[in-house]
């Protein structure tokens, strides 16, 4: 016990020290905004991520001991279930300092199933590190940040791991970056290996060998290679030319320079440096840089890397010059504390945010309140009284604010700004730099969008929710625990906003849908252990869809007495399938002279009553009771009675709208996964014939060092148990990921075993 005492103090002490050393480094006061990155972490599953960002807050100073993933003890896996897991289930905030720089960095989850977390950290970083495990190149998980990064037009620089292993291949990378991303890499180092083992690197820019000594890492010597070095003087003097011929290629000003000197030999290390800058900022390229976090090699040149090739603030984000001074910044993670409330994190564009200063939030066009103000280290807060541009604040008591949303200092400041935009998004050309890729995918619904609709979205603009592909039922352990339950439901939901809580009319139950059976599982172990209630979830299941096959329309009459008054409705509506129709675009009005001349006169509260009655209808599907995608419902007549109610219309509306679906017909739609397979040779038959059994289309079959890696498609309802299998049938060798794909069509005969398999007959 007495052991066990002195253990915990001498923890506690450690962590206290961690915290003094981070707090007494934050230095955005004194730091000016061209001195501070931010910058988020990507990767696929256990290619290093954690790992990296330790080793970064070890070498900064901001911490004292390094943690491990497999020990359970990194400052940025902070949540009991990441430490018995080893994974990461939610993104941390920490900053450390730099060489006089301050780097404000966001650890972010490579599982699927949270891929909301990186979605939304996204939206606010101004650069991203993509981690490579070098053995394997590219993979799945990396092809789906990489696109969520070029949604939100984040430059990249791309650090390969794990180069100390046997089969690390910084070539068959360079290679797998060319064909899977489509992008050009520009590889800045090659690995120094003595005796089969990994020691230093060579910096292909200035012709460097550095080499890592004794120590954790801490000691390392830099030296310029020459011609006495032989071999490796002349692979590396070709390995830099062949650099600066793809660095001038896209660079015009090295061009320039080039041809001015008329050598590549003889270039300033400086303007090289520049010009990849120039290239990684506007994303003409991405700088390649090589290490192994684990063993301690290459974390200090690519914390070089970040401050020298991605962008400071002023250059990463587009909205702060439109608010001038005024405070702008947009939120993008809510957690609940137990001490402190509600927490929300801020990315800061332009000027301060104070303690207790009230905030005017655009997207939803309220002000609130603040409470305390914090900068964070993972799961530590330490409280001060402003955070200037160009930071993460976290501040509590905000009530409304959600992910996604900007806020600014007062309702005045935002009409400034968004006049100030539009005057700007006149110009064709200075719209389209502005309009970033997620922002049109928003505006796709709206035709010819106006300067002032491109501005409402970019202002408002929050992060694109995935759809749920797994449902499961959820119960308290007995109806006391029932309020309590929707509470923490709310706040879970409010914190990831992937996870639904809906309630089934039939039923009774409350549902919960999430992105995959390990998302759900998690939310289960958070409610017992955070919130102290003993949930139980049912059994997983799919997340079906219905499509309209035909068309149909159908006149419905309602002429019913309810208590003193008389409830008189007629409406007639008919529907179809419209691809890819936009939520507020689900219900149409009939423009034929007829229908148009009734139409005119129906008043507003009628007319949301029917929207209220379509949206309630579409969310329950004729065959299994689905929602139904791709529809459009058009409205040819509606009279109303004197003294009708508006749920009465609502109803009248969801009646017709049954009718006609039911005359329209529908199918179900499955969700369908791009699935990826890593498996030895040796078991990749069996492995193939399991796939088939599985209804599994391949696309792509390769070999990676020895494993045949599988790429194909899956229906989800299939792959229920798939990761046993695969482990019993390879000898726990192989590995599989998933995303989700598309909703396709299903046959006759699997639909009919979908039905049973939901209904039970």
């Amino acid at each position: 016990m007495k052991t066990y005492c002195i253990m915990n103090y001498y923890r506690k002490l450690i962590k206290c020290g961690q915290i003094r050393a981070f707090c007494s480094n934050f230095g955005a006061e004194q730091n000016g905004i061209e001195k501070i990155r931010n910058i988020g972490v990507l990767a696929h599953i256990d290619a290093g991520k954690t790992t990296t960002t330790e080793r970064m807050l070890f070498y900064s100073g901001t911490i004292r001991t390094m943690g491990e993933v497999h020990h359970g003890n990194t400052v940025t896996d902070y949540m009991e279930q990441e430490r018995q897991r080893g994974i990461t289930i939610t993104s941390a905030a920490v900053s450390f300092p730099w060489n006089g720089y301050q780097i404000n960095l966001i650890d972010t989850p490579g599982h699927i199933d949270f891929t909301m977390e990186v979605e939304q950290s996204l939206a606010v970083l101004d650069g991203a590190v993509v981690v490579l495990d070098a053995s394997a190149g590219v993979e799945a998980q990396t092809l789906t940040v990489w696109r969520q990064a070029n949604g939100h037009r984040v430059p990249r620089i791309i650090y390969l791991n794990k180069m100390d292993r046997s089969d690390a291949d910084v070539e068959a990378c360079e290679r797998s970056i060319r064909d899977k991303l489509r992008v050009t890499p520009l590889v800045l180092h090659t690995p120094v290996v003595h005796e089969g083992k990994l020691i230093g690197l060579i910096d292909l820019i200035s012709l460097q060998e550095i080499i890592w000594t004794s120590g954790r890492g801490q000691n390392l010597s830099r030296r310029k290679l020459t011609e006495a070095d032989g071999k490796k003087w002349e692979l590396a003097l070709n390995d830099h030319r062949q650099l600066i011929d793809t660095i001038s290629s896209l660079d015009d000003e090295l061009a320039e320079t080039i041809i001015q000197q008329e050598s590549l030999d003889n270039l300033n290390t400086k303007d090289v440096l520049n010009a990849v800058r120039r290239c990684a900022v506007n994303m003409k390229a991405y700088p390649v840089m090589c290490g192994s976090s684990y063993k301690n090699i290459g974390v200090q040149t690519l914390m070089d890397g970040i401050v020298s090739f991605l962008p400071h603030p002023n250059e990463g984000s587009r909205l702060q010059k439109f608010f001038g001074e005024d405070m702008s910044a947009r939120a993008f993670k809510v957690q609940h504390d137990d001490q402190r409330g509600v927490l929300t994190f801020l990315r800061l564009y332009s000027g301060e945010f104070s303690k207790g200063q009230k905030v005017y939030n655009i997207a939803r066009d309220m002000s609130e309140q603040t409470g305390s103000l914090y900068v964070a280290l993972a799961d530590e807060y330490k409280p001060v009284d402003k955070v200037t541009a160009g930071n993460i604040a976290v501040v509590s008591a905000l009530k409304v604010t959600m992910t996604g949303d900007l806020v600014t200092s007062t309702n005045a400041a935002a009409s400034r700004a968004k006049s100030r935009l539009r005057e700007v998004l006149k110009d064709p050309k200075q719209a389209e730099e502005l309009m970033i890729p997620s922002a049109k995918q928003r505006l796709q619904a709206t035709e010819n969008p106006s300067a002032d609709d491109m501005a409402d979205v970019l202002l408002g603009i929050g992060t694109t929710v995935p759809e749920p592909v797994f449902l499961c039922s959820i119960e308290p352990p007995s109806a006391a625990y029932q309020t309590a339950l929707d509470t923490a439901l709310a706040e879970l939901q409010r914190e990831d906003p992937s996870l639904r809580v809906t309630s089934d009319d039939e039923t009774g139950q409350l549902v919960l849908a999430g992105m995959g059976e390990l998302h759900l599982e998690i939310i289960k172990e958070r409610i017992i252990r955070e919130y102290k209630i003993d949930v139980d979830l049912g059994p997983p299941q799919i997340a079906y869809k219905e499509a309209l096959i035909g068309s149909a329309k159908f006149t419905h009459n309602v002429d019913r007495k309810i208590g003193n008054a008389r409830q008189v409705v007629k409406v007639i509506m008919s529907a179809k399938k419209v691809a890819g129709v936009p939520q507020d675009k689900i219900l149409k009005f009939d423009k034929t002279a007829e229908s148009a001349a009734n139409l005119s006169h129906i008043p507003p509260r009628f007319e949301q009553a029917v929207r209220r009655g379509v949206q309630s209808a579409v969310a329950h599907g004729p065959k299994l009771g689905c929602p139904l995608v791709d529809v459009q419902a058009t409205l040819h007549w509606l009279e109303v009675g004197k003294g009708t109610s508006d749920t009465t219309v609502s109803a009248a509306t969801v009646q017709c709208l049954r009718k006609v679906f039911e005359a329209s017909g529908s199918a179900l739609l499955e969700p369908v996964m791009s699935l990826q397979v890593v498996c030895p040779q040796r078991q990749a038959a069996r492995a193939l014939a399991e796939l088939a059994r599985r209804r599994a289309a391949l696309h792509h079959v390769h070999l990676r060092h020895g494993n045949k890696v599988i790429d194909c498609l899956a229906p989800l309802s299939e792959l229920m148990g798939f990761s046993s299998t695969l482990r019993s049938l390879s000898s726990g060798l192989a590995t599989f990921t998933m995303e989700f794909h598309s909703y396709q069509q299903m046959s006759p005969y699997d639909e009919e075993k979908a039905i049973r398999s939901v209904t039970g007959f």
